[in-house]
């Protein structure tokens, strides 16, 4: 056998040097060097690969199909001889077969039923830098695999624009091999848009000077179907004398190929293809390639709970494979749409998959391994969030104990090739009886929708019929047969039970189970549905299913508001017959700040969704929610008077005085702070703000004090004190600790010398001494101060005023009175 001299064959000595001493190696190859066709007919041979055969992994079903038809060619046979494949709903291998090229998600899926992997002796991850989740998650188990029980397995490790020294180090600092060089050179050309706007305009322009200023034919990445359909119709308008055609992942294999062949009437062709064609690939007569700079990726959504595809900016490392599809047949040229400072800012990488991307199917089989990705070989540990997520998820859906190992109905899960919630849908359908239905559901979630229809329902009664798109019919249909086939459930002459079709979908999303708000305003352009995860989501009025008053949706846009895109009706029949475990009756109360009352009802609910209601009676909730009213409200929705408030200022200036003693802090920062300890009980049948006036709150303070700390209280900081001529006058105590005040009648006071005290004599009152008209005459906490030197020239300013009332020249003996002189005296 000989092989094209392409540059990766350099690499070979040394790379059988190390898969036979270390087993296993990491080949670095710039595109276009041939090393995805070559390398694996090279090693065929080898003494350690005789009697086994060699498995390689490939990132996309196209690539996976062309190498292994390439391989077969440089062998003069057909494929599925030496050389042979495996893809979704495709297998071409025989008895003879050495090499077998499958995708990714595949090798997972032999390991989980035989971890030895018997007959393999060498797994090839090619392309690895695309870093796809089920990449990594082939490579970690493989070499789990080898490490622990067949250490004669090599693994090869291929990629041309990766961190290679990382991935040496993954391998155990396994030998990093290099081939250097480029089957042909290209020439880059930077092209920025001029006046265009839109994507396609931006395309067709330069596509046209490609076909103006290059020779041979051209490919161009666009980032999706729909721009790929977009610039075909412009470009077929604009161009004559040049086939276009169209290369993307819900094509025919026979749709494909004819891409990727010599056009059957010798024209010149223009291929618009999105990331499928950026590896692996070689397509006859391309010498040019355009580039439009983006890439739809999928990017987890925790808001809606899947992966959304986003449109991104291409990475250098991107626009290096792409532009090396130029270079594979001979000189060649690439014309990136955008300029080359832009090139600059853009990323070195593309964000691998393990970091953006739902890892509930990694989580899931990893549970099926018994392993956790820490002690797994990964280039990056999945993020906390994404991995706490998944693994909720799986709880969920019973795939895993309440300590996270694997259920028996999680290995059915993993066993079934799909998304856990959509393989969780379809094995309780089977259970139900409804696996038929189930099945073209899952085909349609699966696929793309382009038909604007919301009901889904309806697109899986078109898909079961075979409208629409021949290529997605042609795809859900074989979907369908294989999620049948892996249920066990023969073909039959069955119809899609269109009613049945939310109840399916309720299985794969129960926490979009949807209610109808009852509150919709008729001119309102949306109508509103609660679902039972909390969030809200919308629908226009003027769809059919927004009459509907339970939907199960089953996609929509995650930003608020969540404008709904498919849902189908369901019956609340069927809602409370499947999901009965999900169905709780939940005490449900809580403070409302617009009627500043409490809501006290027993509900019974699925999620946020309530179900229904009754009263609920239960006093300990009751007062401890109306605590957080208190709480909301603040302290001065509590009946304070003068009284209680003194009672407050009393225990604030003995805790000031006598610091040491423990009195305490019943400041209302303190008492707001301590509600639970002191409120709570006083708080029987108090449901509203206007219920607070019944509460008794001079008893509820007194009760934080004990019977020693009410009694001292009493005595050391009093409400009144007695005066000379025996009245009891009240005391006025402040929050600061400052002495209280005595308001009274100058003539009240006569024949005392000294000034009164609290405190148990610590601390003088301070004496607000009043005229007869109750006006303030004198200020003093010194009254024996006041009677030898400021009583003259009060009773020098009031004694004409108040002739009725004594004003004796030796107030200490003169007898105190309330009253003034009767007349005439």
């Amino acid at each position: 056998m000989k092989l094209p001299d392409y540059p990766a064959l350099v690499a070979l000595p040394a790379l059988r040097a190390a898969l036979a001493q270390r087993g296993c190696a990491v080949l670095a190859a710039p595109p276009g060097s041939g090393k995805t066709t070559t390398v694996p007919l090279a090693l065929l041979n080898e003494p350690w690969l005789r009697g086994k055969k060699i498995l390689m992994l490939e990132p996309r079903r196209l690539a996976a199909r062309t190498s292994a038809a390439r391989m077969a060619y440089l062998l003069g046979e057909k494929t599925g001889e030496t050389v042979g494949y495996q893809i979704r709903f495709e297998r071409r291998v025989s008895s003879r077969t050495r090499i077998e090229v499958i995708t990714e998600g595949l090798l997972a899926r032999r390991l989980q039923a035989d971890p030895e992997l018997p007959g393999v002796g060498l797994v090839i991850c090619d392309e690895f830098h695309e870093r796809s989740l089920d990449a990594d998650l082939a490579l970690a188990l493989t070499l789990d695999a080898r490490a622990n029980l067949n250490p004669e397995l090599r693994v090869l490790v291929m990629s041309a624009t990766l961190d290679t020294a990382r991935v040496a180090k993954l391998l155990g600092d396994a030998p990093l091999i290099e081939a250097d060089g480029r089957l042909h050179p290209v020439d880059i050309l930077y092209k920025s848009a001029r006046g265009e706007t839109e994507l396609d305009e931006i395309t067709v322009a330069g596509v046209l000077t490609a076909l103006a200023e290059t020779p041979g034919d051209i490919l161009v990445f666009l980032p999706g179907a729909r721009e790929i359909r977009d610039t075909q119709r412009r470009l077929e308008a604009r161009v004559r004398n040049t086939a276009i055609y169209a290369l993307f992942g819900d094509l025919s294999s026979s749709d494909q190929d004819a891409a990727l062949a010599p056009d059957p009437q010798g024209r010149r062709k223009v291929i618009l293809a999105t990331n499928i064609a950026q590896t692996s690939l070689t397509v006859e007569g391309v010498t040019t390639v355009v580039d439009a700079g983006y890439v739809r990726a999928a990017r987890f959504d925790a808001a809606s709970g899947a992966n959304r595809l986003e449109t991104l900016r291409v990475s250098r490392a991107s626009a290096d494979q792409r532009a090396g599809r130029a270079g594979r047949l001979g000189p060649g040229y690439a014309y990136r749409l955008w300029s080359a400072e832009q090139h600059g800012h853009l990323p070195a990488h593309d964000t691998p998959e393990i970091l953006a991307s739902d890892l509930t199917r990694f989580a899931l089989e990893l549970a099926a391994w018994g392993t956790a990705p820490e002690k797994l070989a990964l280039l990056d540990q999945p993020p906390a969030s994404a991995w706490a997520y998944a693994q909720e998820l799986l709880r969920e859906t019973e795939a895993l104990d309440t300590a996270g190992r694997i259920t028996a109905h999680g290995r059915e899960l993993a066993r079934l090739p799909a998304a856990p919630r959509i393989a969780h849908m379809l094995l309780k359908a089977r259970a139900a009886d409804l696996s038929y239905t189930a099945a073209w559901v899952a085909a349609v979630l699966e696929g793309r929708d382009s038909s604007g229809q919301t009901d889904l329902a309806v697109q899986v009664a078109a898909a079961a019929s075979g409208r629409g798109d021949p290529n997605i019919a042609r795809r859900q249909r074989e979907a369908a047969r294989q999620f049948l086939r892996l249920l066990d459930e023969p073909e039959r002459d069955e119809r899609v039970d269109e009613g049945a079709v939310g109840r399916v979908l309720g299985w794969a999303y129960p926490e979009r189970l949807a209610r109808r708000r009852p509150e919709q305003l008729k001119t309102a352009r949306d109508v509103a549905y609660l679902c039972a995860d909390g969030g809200e989501a919308r629908l226009m009025q003027s769809d059919a299913l927004s009459h509907q008053e339970w939907l199960a949706i089953a996609h929509w846009d995650p930003q608020p508001p969540r404008k709904i895109r498919s849902a189908a009706a369901v019956r609340f029949a069927d809602i409370e017959r499947d999901h009965a475990a999900q169905i709780e009756t939940v005490k449900h109360v809580r403070w409302n700040s617009e009627t500043e009352s409490i809501v006290a009802e027993e509900q019974r609910r699925i999620g946020a969704i309530v179900l229904a209601t009754k009263p609920l009676r239960d006093a300990e909730a009751l007062r401890a929610t109306m605590i957080e009213g208190v709480r909301s409200l603040g302290i001065e929705a509590l009946p304070w008077n003068e009284t209680v408030r003194q009672w407050q200022a009393r225990v604030l200036s003995l805790r000031a005085w006598r610091p040491d003693e423990g009195w305490p802090d019943v400041s209302d920062a303190a008492l707001l702070a301590s509600l639970n300890g002191w409120l709570a009980p006083f708080l029987d049948s108090v449901t509203r703000r206007d219920h607070l006036a019944r509460v008794n709150l001079a008893d509820a303070l007194n009760a934080m004090l004990d019977y020693d700390g009410q009694r001292k209280l009493a005595k050391w900081a009093p409400t009144h004190l007695a005066v000379p001529t025996g009245s009891q006058i009240a005391l006025e105590y402040f929050i600061d600790g400052r002495s209280p005040a005595l308001k009274v009648k100058l003539q009240e006071m006569f024949g005392c010398a000294k000034t009164p005290t609290v405190n148990d004599g610590r601390t003088p009152v301070v004496l607000h001494l009043l005229s007869p008209a109750r006006e303030p005459a004198a200020v003093t906490q010194d009254l024996a101060g006041f009677w030898a030197r400021g009583y003259t020239d009060v009773r020098k300013d009031l004694r004409g005023q108040y002739p009725r009332h004594p004003w004796p020249d030796d107030p200490l003996t003169a007898p105190p009175t309330r009253r003034a002189k009767p007349r005439g005296t």
